[in-house]
């Protein structure tokens, strides 16, 4: 079993920045692919950004490309999203994602491909 919990939500102005993090339980953290995910009320999960289980590569979404930067610290079981240049429609529920399985590809942008979730860290963000 793992337990996943995001912290760092908020209310921010456009354009602001804000650091997302994501706490994970179990020791075998390191060798988890991760990703965030976000919603919006009545809205399906939409992907974010992933980042491999030895955090040597990452993928975005193309609406936070260059915005956006997922980042992790295995020995701390975190994993973390960096949030700049905020804009009002980056606001949602934000939830962190583990898949336990490392193979069968190098980046994971379903949320069928995750196995655990957190319970979501809300974001907004003010025009």
């Amino acid at each position: 079993q793992v337990q996943l919990v995001e912290s760092g939500g908020g209310l921010v102005q456009a354009g602001g920045s804000l650091r997302l993090s994501c706490a994970a339980s179990g020791r075998t953290f390191s060798t988890y692919p991760m990703g965030w995910f976000r919603q919006l009320p009545g809205k399906e999960r939409r992907f974010v950004a992933t980042i491999t289980w030895r955090g040597s590569r990452t993928y975005y979404a193309d609406s936070v490309k260059g915005r956006f930067t997922i980042s992790r610290d295995n020995p701390k079981n975190t994993v973390y999203l960096q949030m700049n240049s905020l804009k009002p429609e980056d606001t949602a529920v934000y939830y962190c994602a583990a898949r336990t399985d490392y193979s069968g590809g190098i980046y994971f942008i379903q949320p069928d491909d995750y196995d655990y979730w957190g319970q979501g860290t809300q974001v907004t963000v003010s025009s």
